[in-house]
């Protein structure tokens, strides 16, 4: 048969990687990105980029550690390479801190990060609200670059990048022979998956260079995380909110509660706000399925809905995406070559 074309809907972090994996995977296949915004517009333009996981109840542990696994071995790799100022990815070292001791002093991950270890008493008085807190190096990606660096990337393999509003993965079936949905929280309407709710993230993204640790307040709401130009201090969680626009009595909430981890944020110039929506939902749809209409089939692999959490797992999830592909395309030449027989 011929090369089996795929087409991936979305081209956030998630659907470039996929894209990206698929390429390395299925060599044979002939891949295209569609989606109806790119970089610097998709949610992940938005994101701090910190590999630190966050729990996916619906998920079995062993899995999420894997993914991230993934993950931190690919960028770490990249992080080591001339690539590494060109893709925005670099080691950033710092503290996860609790007001009180959490029951899990050993977060599933503690032994995929570098150094991971207790915080001192005397580190510790750098935090005098309190009193536990875990101290480890991880990777840190500016996430415009990271997505530029993607699309370069998929380009010189030959992928093709469209800007299309897909508004039904059937509007594809007569050009391509499998399709990935990578669409995020447009998967709400795509494929009305009602369990995808979106989760209303606004961060600050400030000009203070002399900041170079993150801080991490352990209830995952209040953070500090300096990027290579820019230090972003965040954050947000609001269920069901589908607003973007940016609420300044939000932003000065953000700015307050940063600058109680860290005075020094006080004189922080250049303060730029952002808001993305992140496709929460209680474990990241990741499955092969077989649309029908009548006689007609359509090959779609899913995967979307990580949540906060997708810049930590989103080449485990893309690689276990491509590999649902290539089950895709043996189940397409079997076909194939039945309907020669």
């Amino acid at each position: 048969m011929a090369a089996p074309k795929v087409a991936v809907v979305g081209a956030g972090v998630i659907g470039l990687s996929t894209a990206l994996c698929i390429v390395e995977t299925c060599p044979s296949c002939s891949v295209t990105v569609l989606s109806d915004q790119f970089s610097p517009n998709t949610t992940g333009d938005v994101a701090a980029g910190v590999l630190i996981p966050h729990t996916y109840p619906g998920t079995p542990i062993h899995v999420q550690k894997q993914w991230f696994k993934e993950t931190f071995t690919y960028l770490f790799a990249i992080s080591n390479s001339a690539e590494a100022s060109e893709a925005g990815i670099h080691l950033v070292s710092g503290w996860q801190v609790f007001k009180s001791t959490p029951k899990e002093k050993l977060p599933f991950w503690s032994d995929v990060v570098l150094g991971f270890r207790p915080m001192s008493e005397a580190e510790l008085q750098k935090f005098p609200q309190h009193q536990f807190g875990q101290a480890f190096t991880t990777l840190k990606c500016d996430c415009p670059p990271y997505l530029l660096w993607l699309e370069k990337r998929l380009k010189a393999t030959g992928v093709q990048m469209y800007t299309r509003k897909v508004a039904d993965l059937w509007e594809l079936h007569s050009k391509y022979d499998i399709v990935v949905n990578c669409a995020g929280i447009g998967a709400h309407q795509l494929v009305g998956d009602k369990k995808l709710f979106p989760v209303r993230g606004q961060v600050l993204k400030v000009h203070a260079p002399w900041v170079k640790n993150f801080i991490r307040d352990g209830d995952g709401l209040t953070y500090i995380y300096p990027g290579i130009h820019r230090v972003t201090l965040g954050g947000t969680r609001e269920k069901e909110s589908w607003s973007l626009s940016p609420d300044p009595g939000t932003t000065k909430d953000i700015f307050d509660r940063c600058c109680s981890l860290e005075p020094s944020l006080q004189k922080a110039q250049d303060i730029k706000v952002k808001v993305g929506l992140r496709p929460s939902r209680h474990s990241v749809r990741l499955q092969r399925e077989i649309l029908s209409q009548g006689e007609v089939k359509l090959l779609v692999v899913h995967n979307y809905g990580h949540g906060a959490g997708g810049f930590s797992v989103h080449r485990g999830t893309a690689k276990e995406a491509a590999r649902l592909v290539e089950e895709c395309v043996r189940a397409l030449r079997g076909s194939s070559s039945r309907a020669k027989l």
